[in-house]
């Protein structure tokens, strides 16, 4: 019986350690939503912020955030014109760095997509298009694809801003365009498994959101006109709905939860909810024009949506996610980006201010926060938790803080 037990349990831990190492890493976290599963995290901080355990400095410039892997961190950055994918330790300590291509250097200049690692393979779409797959372990190219020259791709002002999203033998990315809006590629060969038209859109800077119903697999996207909802098996566009704003930039994923569907952009839009039927049409709950994030995402948490507005109303927001009624706003801090972890709010504002806030519709009550000083240009990468550590990347700097 001993021997069995050992047995069946050294097969467990085997094929836990196989789909861990499969499972492919997410901006904005393991459900890529901002939420993060750790617990037990401090829940006041030092007066003089969360301790820093390390930094690393010379990233260069960018604004994407870290993704973890269970032994190392990956993340990319720019020298002069030239992008960059970053492999280090969890103390900190550079273990590699390759180049993944040309990234964009005029009007904010730096890398935007995070990379996504599956397993022994890595997966960056740079500013300029240059789509690319590299080993994880060593860096070396294995295939690469151009975003505009291989299918007529389209893009807003400021360049792609989009991080890819595996799912399965499929890689799913927006080239915008008349012919190739989205499309589905085999993610160990980078050939063409769909496309999809996507109402003939250019892309619209979001990176897409897959949805598992009953009756359908489901991709949602914003292009820079459409929201969109596509078969993921087959490439067709089920609907469309029109969403657009001043610049066509809507660089929030969505979110879902239960057969609810909420899509939010900047620059005075704002957000609208869906209920989703079990085969993937939509129809309208609500809109409210208030939360109109630009770049900060929103997290949804006991049936509350928490984040920053842009232009309608530059403060940070609860709304209702069954009704769309606004709960707060206040303007305690600068807006931002925000995420969720262990019942409190990690918000991060263009401001520079790092604070924790709780996770409460009566108001928006900060408990702790620290300034930012370490690090360069804007503050607008995305916050990211991973085993009671809250990492910040502010250009050039990569910070480490102790929140456990």
């Amino acid at each position: 019986m001993k021997i069995k037990a050992a047995f069946s349990l050294a097969v467990l831990l085997f094929l836990s350690a196989t789909i861990f190492g499969q499972a492919p890493t997410k901006w904005r976290g393991p459900q890529a939503n901002g939420i993060y599963p750790d617990k037990g995290l401090l829940k006041v901080w030092p007066a003089d912020g969360p301790q820093v355990l390390w930094t690393f400095d010379g990233l260069g410039q960018g604004f994407s955030t870290p993704v973890f892997t269970r032994d190392y961190i990956y993340v990319s950055g720019m020298s002069v014109d030239t992008g960059f994918i970053y492999k280090l330790t969890y103390a900190g300590k550079l273990v590699w760095r390759k180049t993944y291509g040309t990234e964009f250097k005029k009007q904010w200049p730096g890398t935007r997509a995070c990379p996504v690692i599956v397993g022994d393979k890595l997966y960056i779409l740079s500013g300029t298009g240059h789509l690319c797959c590299m080993s994880s372990v060593d860096g070396k190219p294995i295939w690469s694809k151009e975003i505009f020259s291989d299918f007529d791709g389209r893009q807003i002002t400021w360049a792609v801003n989009e991080t890819v999203v595996v799912d399965g033998d499929k890689l799913y990315c927006t080239p915008g365009g008349m012919k190739n809006g989205v499309v589905a590629l085999n993610r160990n060969t980078g050939a063409l498994i769909w496309s999809c038209e996507a109402m003939s859109n250019k892309s619209g800077y979001s990176t897409p959101l897959l949805i598992d119903l009953p009756k359908r697999k489901l991709l949602v996207t914003m292009m820079a006109e459409n929201i969109v909802g596509i078969d993921r098996e087959t490439g067709k566009m089920l609907w469309n709905y029109g969403w657009t704003n001043q610049y066509a930039v809507h660089a929030n994923t969505p979110l879902y939860y239960d057969k609810g569907l909420f899509c939010f952009s900047g620059y005075g839009q704002g957000c609208i909810k869906f209920s989703l039927s079990d085969d993937g049409n939509i129809t309208k709950e609500w809109a409210n024009k208030n939360m109109d994030s630009k770049i900060g995402g929103a997290v949804l948490v006991n049936g509350y949506i928490y984040g920053s507005g842009d232009m309608a109303n530059p403060a940070w927001q609860c709304v209702d996610w069954k009704t769309g009624e606004e709960k707060y706003a206040s303007k305690e801090i600068g807006k931002g980006n925000v995420i969720y972890a262990d019942g409190m709010l990690y918000c991060y504002s263009d401001k520079g201010e790092l604070a924790l806030a709780e996770a409460n519709p009566a108001g928006f009550k900060v408990v702790s926060k620290t300034k930012v000083t370490q690090g360069t240009e804007y503050h607008w990468a995305h916050l990211a938790i991973n085993n009671g550590v809250l990492y910040l990347r502010h250009g050039n700097t990569l910070i480490a803080y102790k929140i456990k």
